[in-house]
């Protein structure tokens, strides 16, 4: 199994501001733009990782009861071969399965979401996240 750390995921209260920020500090490209029902982002990227810029409007999605108030990394996510394979070897590991965002798990950005035992949130992907290497 080969896993990839390619995208990061950063709870901001300004997503413009903070993409500005991050745009002009460290010349990150935005490769795109999304509002959920549950959050809206700005995707960035260094060519390599796709940082997540994301703003919740509440628990559901982000996991958090404290979501009004949290800033700061919120997961993690990496690409690999299998998602079923890789699933079974978290769930072997302890993690738990949290939710799939997406309903096509061959598109670039589909998600699925655990919690390790500590209740850390992180993510697999098959096809990976915008800007991010494959």
């Amino acid at each position: 199994m080969s896993a990839r750390l390619r995208h990061i995921a950063v709870v901001v209260k300004d997503l413009e501001k903070a993409a500005h920020f991050y745009e002009t500090a460290f010349e990150l490209k935005r490769v795109g733009e999304e509002t959920l029902d549950f959050a809206s982002a700005i995707y960035l990227t260094d060519g390599v990782i796709n940082l997540a810029l994301l703003n919740y409007k509440g628990e559901r999605g982000s996991g958090l009861k404290n979501w009004k108030d949290f800033v700061g990394a919120h997961h993690f996510g990496f690409q690999v071969d299998d998602l079923a394979e890789t699933q079974k070897r978290i769930e072997a590991a302890g993690g738990q399965f949290f939710f799939d965002l997406g309903n096509d798990a061959e598109k670039e950005n589909f998600e699925r979401k655990f919690k390790d035992p500590d209740g850390v949130i992180f993510d697999i992907s098959k096809k990976g996240w915008q800007g991010a290497t494959r």
